[in-house]
């Protein structure tokens, strides 16, 4: 899998303030979180053994497979069908791999990923991480080259969050944003499965590993319904021009 750097969507005006290191919306990241356990055992332990494709060694493999809390990865879940798991099949974890790499946060050298110097600065500063870190991820990343398939969905990230902002408020689904978008009513059991796949692959999922959304899914009857609902953290992390249109939650 290679995946790719670039502005593949312009982002438009979104901007991701630095948070305060200890705020605890923070903590419903699981990238960030994963890149902070990931830079901090490579501090703790001086480096992380690399395979000789440069990925990381299966010891560390199981050790993130086993703390980073991954949503729908967990490590009962992942060990119960493989007893070793290479980095390829933990895709957080090769996503996080290249990201760290990309922004210079750490390096390859002699067979090992060592971190740099601000590296090491941002391993003890999720809040400044998080400003480096996610901005990048979402925004900067073609999400189609670590996808099933390489469809990437119309659009742009401006009108994607602005929009999710204000039909994600009290929560919605997939099939229904996604209709709000192209304008037809597509799902994973009728003919446009594709389209739905591309966009949930390169604009919902990118933003659940960012712990900006959480999804639920229920199935029944042959299909599965996945409710999108906003995280504490989106609505501290992101303005939008579309705030003004949100309603008060009702706890009636």
């Amino acid at each position: 899998m290679e995946l790719q750097r670039g502005l593949w969507q312009h982002p438009g005006m979104i901007e991701f303030p630095t948070l305060a290191d200890d705020h605890p919306d923070l903590a419903h990241s699981p990238l960030l979180r994963g890149a902070l356990l990931t830079l901090q055992y490579a501090q703790e332990n001086g480096s992380i053994g690399l395979t000789k494709t440069k990925a990381f060694k299966r010891v560390f493999v199981h050790w993130a497979v086993e703390h980073f809390d991954w949503p729908g990865k967990s490590a009962e879940e992942m060990f119960r069908y493989n007893k070793v798991i290479n980095e390829y099949e933990f895709p957080p974890l090769e996503v996080l791999h290249f990201l760290l790499i990309s922004l210079r946060l750490g390096r390859h050298f002699k067979g090992e990923f060592r971190l740099t110097k601000r590296g090491t600065e941002l391993a003890q500063a999720p809040g400044r991480l998080f400003a480096e870190l996610i901005p990048y991820f979402v925004l900067r990343i073609d999400h189609a080259s670590y996808a099933r398939f390489d469809d990437h969905p119309f659009g742009k990230w401006d009108v994607w969050m602005n929009v999710i902002n204000v039909e994600a408020d009290h929560g919605t689904t997939e099939a229904a944003l996604f209709e709000t978008f192209y304008g037809e009513p597509q799902d994973w059991h009728t003919a446009g499965w594709r389209e739905m796949a591309a966009f949930s692959s390169c604009v919902l999922r990118p933003l659940e590993w960012a712990g900006l959304l959480i999804e639920t899914r229920e199935g029944g009857a042959g299909k599965h319904v996945c409710h999108v609902f906003k995280t504490p953290l989106w609505r501290t992390a992101l303005k939008f021009d579309t705030d003004d249109m949100l309603r008060p939650m009702s706890f009636q």
